[in-house]
């Protein structure tokens, strides 16, 4: 997982400011802050799905307890 500032930092997004394989945009609000959305990741049929949900929310434990993990803030990054 990558912040898009992260990859554009290190030269992975293309001309339409997309990332490049391998990495995949995860929808979300370009101003979604960690304190207030977890990221979380679920491999799913061999690749890895990540995913935004509100902190502490009765989502976030229904996505935990389907296998989903927390990726913890420091672990973001290229």
């Amino acid at each position: 997982m990558a912040t898009q500032a992260q990859l554009t930092e290190a030269g992975l997004i293309d001309d339409v400011d997309k990332p490049v394989a391998p990495w995949h945009p995860i929808r979300g609000d370009r101003d979604a802050s960690t304190l207030w959305f977890a990221v979380l990741v679920k491999r799913m049929r061999g690749v890895f799905i990540g995913m935004l949900c509100i902190r502490h929310s009765a989502r976030q434990a229904s996505m935990e307890a389907e296998g989903w993990v927390e990726v913890p803030v420091e672990s973001i990054g290229v």
